[in-house]
């Protein structure tokens, strides 16, 4: 205990004083700090951008992500992360010194919508550089993926770099090619950062429980042996058509195989020995001042105070009310006897509703994908005013990253255009989804889920589109589930509502099973177990949300959370404005007001409603 005490001290004082000045500076009135502060020298718009260059400084694959990686930026496109112990002290203290800014800004010079952005960055930064001041710990910036483990089976480099590669990286010509090598070359670095802070967990006793560390190890290896022949980082480089590419391939080659290789023998070593000092727990309450941390992610992942025994509460009852809506049309179509969940896992059985084994299916899924989001995008028309056409894609969750993904996942394409929005679906088999359910899924990771929403955000000033807040994101991906019902989705297919259904009542067991492994000591059979037995879940699809839970804690709660507060605020702007409400009118107020925590999203609303009022 006494080196867990003084590790954790050592961290904290590093860090001293970064959430305590961000209390302070929000004790003071805004004219006060006006008055106080220095002359102003930069517009609203200019200080926008200096805090996200910050951001993307600290980031710098963020810059190549969204596609500013030029101009003033355009060294980052070769550079990775800092992700050394100093590396994550001095992007806190840069936080600290912008927020400060921010805050001190004079609120009379700035716009409504302006005055959002500045509420949006005070929100991430402050939340995040509560997180830097944890003992541990890896901290998503203005982002999702939260993680007391710094690799482990869906956190580290050595995932994200191949998919970053391969998916974002740009290669038009000879300087992009030198830019990739550049980034080959610092991933020894970032790779032996995050190993010395494996190292520093495990000697406080954060150890990640043995069935993560099976999955991750297992992958690990696999990545390993890749690299050690340069694999799928030096793919994007061998398959290029053009000269200038090409010619760097054999040096990626060597830094793969004689650099990248050994690093990542040193990160599987660190596995090893948290191997032989795991146990089963899967929860953070049996880590080290894991209580503290789950309060922590819980508050980054909803955007909310609620405790994790009120989450688990709420999940509980919203089951329930989603269960009652369920339960008649299952007895329409002839499911009478057993619970909701025992009723949907003997649906899942129909054989009318599975795809077919083995690659044929693979290409069935990928049609039917296709087919859902053509059908849905001609429906916007009908639900929103502002209308975007997004350059999307959906691919194949890369094969050694299968095991510890999701069902599928999506995001938004750059800001310029140039990297599509994508949605990822794991195909480790077909038998992870279901005809009634994988049109809503669909709609969730694209349109006018994630994707579509990104497209509004990506209009908004820089630092608007590097700040997302889990709770809004997978809020609206939500909502866009319910628009798509609402717009006839499953009109002349209701065992297809059935699927979407389901889908929200799966979001709201999270919220109980996400508290119950990290608050209420649940084993990792009892939450795969509620999944099943209460709401007729695939048992091998949850049996990875469930480790997903695990190595990032908090994050499966802010689905649900944030879904209900945008109906929330629906049905109080149809209270308030009566005739006058418009469903189109709403929907662009809370998407045009671009990623936002849920009370700067409720602002945004409240100033719809009051401008409709006339």
């Amino acid at each position: 205990m006494t080196q867990i005490t003084d590790m954790t001290i050592t961290r904290r004082q590093t860090l001293a004083g970064l959430a305590a000045t961000t209390a302070l500076a929000g004790l003071s009135g805004c004219a006060t700090l006006a008055k106080n502060a220095a002359p102003v020298t930069l517009t609203p718009d200019e200080m926008l951008d200096a805090i996200a260059g910050t951001v993307l400084e600290n980031e710098p694959e963020r810059a190549t992500g969204l596609g500013v990686d030029t101009g003033q930026y355009a060294a980052l496109r070769g550079q990775l992360k800092d992700q050394s112990g100093a590396g994550q002290t001095r992007y806190a203290a840069s936080l600290r010194k912008r927020m400060e800014e921010a805050r001190e800004y004079p609120r009379e010079l700035l716009t409504p919508e302006q005055i959002t952005s500045f509420e949006v960055v005070e929100s991430a930064f402050s939340t995040a550089i509560d997180g830097f001041a944890l003992p541990y710990g890896d901290v998503a910036v203005g982002s999702w993926r939260n993680a007391p483990y710094v690799v482990i089976q869906n956190v580290g480099t050595y995932i994200d770099m191949p998919r970053f590669l391969d998916g974002s990286q740009p290669l038009a010509d000879a300087a992009d090619a030198e830019a990739y090598v550049a980034r080959l070359e610092a991933m020894p670095g970032a790779l032996g950062g995050e190993l010395e802070r494996m190292q520093a967990t495990t000697g406080m006793g954060v150890i990640p429980p043995d069935f993560l560390l099976a999955k991750a190890i297992t992958q690990m290896q696999g990545t390993l042996k890749d690299a050690m022949q340069g694999g799928a980082l030096i793919e994007p480089l061998t398959r290029s058509d053009l000269p200038a590419v090409k010619a760097v391939a054999d040096k990626a080659k060597e830094i793969v195989s004689g650099k990248v290789a050994p690093a990542l023998e040193g990160q599987l070593a660190e596995l090893y020995r948290q191997q032989k000092l795991a146990k089963s727990d899967p929860g953070m309450s049996a880590r080290p001042h894991g209580d503290e941390y789950y309060a922590w992610a819980l508050r980054a992942s909803t955007n909310t105070r609620l405790t994790p025994e009120e989450v688990h509460e709420r999940g509980l009852e919203e089951v329930a009310a989603l269960h009652a809506r369920m339960d008649p049309i299952l007895r329409d179509i002839g499911y009478t006897n057993g619970t909701v969940g025992a009723r949907m896992t003997a649906l899942s059985q129909d054989p009318r509703y599975k795809f077919t084994p083995g690659d044929p299916g693979r290409a069935e899924i990928m049609a039917f994908l296709e087919e859902r989001i053509a059908w849905i995008k001609a429906q916007m028309p009908r639900a929103f005013n502002r209308l975007v056409d997004p350059n999307l894609e959906v691919r194949r969750i890369p094969v050694n990253e299968e095991a510890g993904a999701p069902g599928a996942y999506g995001g938004s394409g750059s800001k310029d255009g140039t990297i599509p929005g994508r949605m990822w679906i794991n195909l480790r088999t077909t038998d992870l989804h279901r005809k009634y359910d994988l049109a809503d899924l669909a709609y969730h990771e694209t349109i006018p889920g994630h994707i579509w929403e990104g497209e509004f955000s990506n209009t908004l000033p820089l630092i608007r589109s590097i700040l997302a807040f889990n709770a809004f994101s997978e809020g609206w991906a939500l909502y866009a589930e319910q628009l798509a019902d609402e717009l006839g989705a499953y009109d002349d297919f209701v065992v297809g509502r059935l699927g979407y259904l389901q889908s929200l009542a799966f979001r709201a067991c999270r919220m109980v099973v996400d508290t119950g492994l990290h608050h209420k000591r649940w084993s990792r059979a009892k939450a795969i177990d509620f999944f099943v037995t209460q709401n007729g879940s695939n048992p091998d699809d949850v049996a990875s949300e469930v480790d997903r839970y695990c190595s990032w804690p908090g994050q499966a709660c802010g689905y649900k959370v944030g879904h209900s507060e945008i109906v929330r605020q629906r049905g109080l702007a149809q209270k308030a404005l009566g005739s006058r409400y418009d469903l189109k009118d709403f929907n662009d107020a809370i998407v045009r007001g671009g990623n936002a925590p849920l009370d700067v999203m409720a602002k945004n609303v409240a100033r719809y409603v009051s401008g409709a009022s006339g």
